[in-house]
């Protein structure tokens, strides 16, 4: 089988941790973060991020609507990068063995266009890629096809020569809906071995 052309990545839970319940469970408690997010609704909140909405301005207006737990989803704008970590250095050691071999590493992710430059400010890797797609600046999220197709038509690579890994069974559903060889993520060692076994890096360079 011919080599893949490029590499896509996810980045949280991929490159780094996305963790926000666990950020609110040491700050709450498991059972009242449950209701934050039941109440409150964050995750929605945090998708029209993702989609395009402003960052700040989202967070606080959300907070504005449920005075209640006001203090809490502020956190979601203040606490941020202690959301999204810590690093997965296995993922990262990936990347940088592929952008050494030459092979072009491109970025797909769910992101707001403002959390994604102050994550690029603090997590170095995020610099490192080819291309970076992100979700707030295109205007549409994964698992919508649409995102699919816009790297398609930037890089001009056929769907077949690419490589997509990411956490979540949906959005990797919908990359191999439009003809894409995809990697469902559950650890940076399965990833390193897909890796191999389609030609791209050694063992020795996969880590393994």
């Amino acid at each position: 089988m011919t080599q893949p052309e490029a590499v896509v990545f996810d980045i949280g839970n991929v490159l780094m941790y996305w963790n926000p319940e666990g950020f609110y469970d040491k700050r709450l408690g498991e059972a009242e973060r449950l209701r934050l997010f039941a109440e409150t609704d964050v995750e929605d909140m945090n998708m029209r991020i993702d989609a395009g909405a402003p960052f700040r301005a989202t967070v606080e207006a959300h907070a504005a609507a449920h005075p209640d737990w006001s203090e809490h989803i502020l956190c979601w704008y203040h606490n941020w990068i202690e959301m999204a970590a810590p690093r997965i250095e296995g993922s990262i050691a990936l990347l940088r063995a592929l952008r050494a071999k030459g092979v072009p590493v491109l970025a797909l992710t769910n992101f707001g266009d403002d959390t994604f430059a102050y994550a690029q400010s603090q997590h170095d890797f995020l610099s490192e890629f080819d291309r970076v797609f992100v979700s707030g600046r295109m205007g549409v999220i994964k698992p919508d096809a649409e995102i699919y197709r816009q790297l398609e038509a930037e890089i001009g690579i056929a769907p077949d020569r690419l490589i997509f890994t990411d956490d979540k069974p949906e959005n990797i559903e919908a990359a191999a809906a439009r003809g894409w060889r995809v990697h469902l993520f559950t650890g940076w060692q399965g990833w390193a071995e897909r890796l191999v076994a389609e030609g791209l890096l050694t063992r020795a360079e996969a880590g393994l």
